[in-house]
């Protein structure tokens, strides 16, 4: 309880404000709030997610998630995901920090320190797992650099070296092991994941999807609805969805530019992929979310 009221006392010092913004640790982000959100969508990235006070709802599909002190999040892979702060306020707000994996040292720990093969059975690319001291004194030691920055360059990748390898080692193994194995199936999901984020406005075919996986198509199908609950395609949809609905709410654009500038070619399609994921037409939603301080903690 001692380092996780540090943790919470270090995060409320550098975080003032709500929101969520880059610090001055690499790859670390901190999260504020002191009221509850609505869910909103958004991409989680490879990263681990430690709430230090208050508790945060995630879906990914059909699966949800909540979480606070006592578990932490891991995202193995880009995920469209809904979420919501569900448990803050002025006199306790919403502190959370975001790590996002080193997929390059976790690589090197499993070469250096891994000794069971991971299992071939792809999972859900998110998971939650009890806090553990020895993860959460990383974590102390990690956000403590925040207060000497002068020693970041030296320290902070001692720290974060730790963390990555407690979570290789917890219960969260083979997820790690699979995150860090360029030839398991989720390495590969998460390359054709990539590809689908650099090229969500333009037609491709399954079959070029599959090629950049390394992946036959049938089996592509297979293991990425079951690490991201979606088809490629309908990830895809995901994907220009969300975009379009950020770029309509921060550039003003209307529905049928936005629908065209991710990748669209219907405007009647666009509105009805629209309304069927967000539960509103497009300019009506965006309109709602001007006006909606949630939008910014997404």
């Amino acid at each position: 309880m001692e380092k996780a009221q540090e943790l919470n006392e270090i995060v409320s010092r550098h975080q003032t404000f709500d929101g969520i913004e880059p610090c001055a640790l690499p790859r670390v982000k901190l999260i504020r709030s002191v009221t509850t959100t609505a869910s909103m969508p958004t991409i989680y990235e490879p990263s681990l997610c430690l709430v230090a006070q208050g508790k945060k709802h995630v879906t990914l599909g059909h699966l949800e998630y909540v979480y606070d002190a006592s578990q932490y999040l891991v995202a193995s892979v880009d995920l469209p995901l809904l979420g919501s702060i569900i448990e803050a306020s002025e006199e306790r707000p919403y502190f959370c920090i975001s790590l996002d994996l080193n997929v390059p040292v976790l690589s090197e720990l499993l070469l250096e320190h891994g000794t069971r093969a991971p299992a071939t059975t792809s999972k859900p690319g998110i998971a939650l797992s009890t806090v553990t001291p020895n993860l959460i004194d990383a974590m102390v030691r990690l956000l403590r650099l925040l207060d000497t920055p002068e020693d970041i360059p030296a320290l902070a990748p001692l720290a974060e070296r730790e963390i990555l390898y407690r979570l290789l080692n917890g219960e969260q193994s083979e997820m790690m092991r699979h995150i860090a194995n360029a030839e398991s199936h989720l390495s590969q999901i998460s390359r054709a994941i990539i590809w689908i984020r650099n090229h969500y406005a333009e037609p491709f075919s399954i079959d070029r999807l599959a090629q950049e996986a390394g992946m036959s198509s049938s089996s592509l199908h297979e293991h990425f609805k079951a690490i991201t609950t979606y088809s490629p395609l309908q990830y895809r949809t995901r994907l220009r969805l969300q975009e379009a609905r950020r770029i309509m709410v921060s550039d003003a654009l209307d529905a049928a530019s936005a629908g065209f500038k991710v990748g669209y070619e219907s405007p009647s399609q666009f509105s009805r992929d629209y309304v069927r994921v967000f539960g509103a037409p497009p300019m009506q939603d965006a309109q709602r979310l001007r006006a909606s301080p949630d939008f910014a903690m997404a």
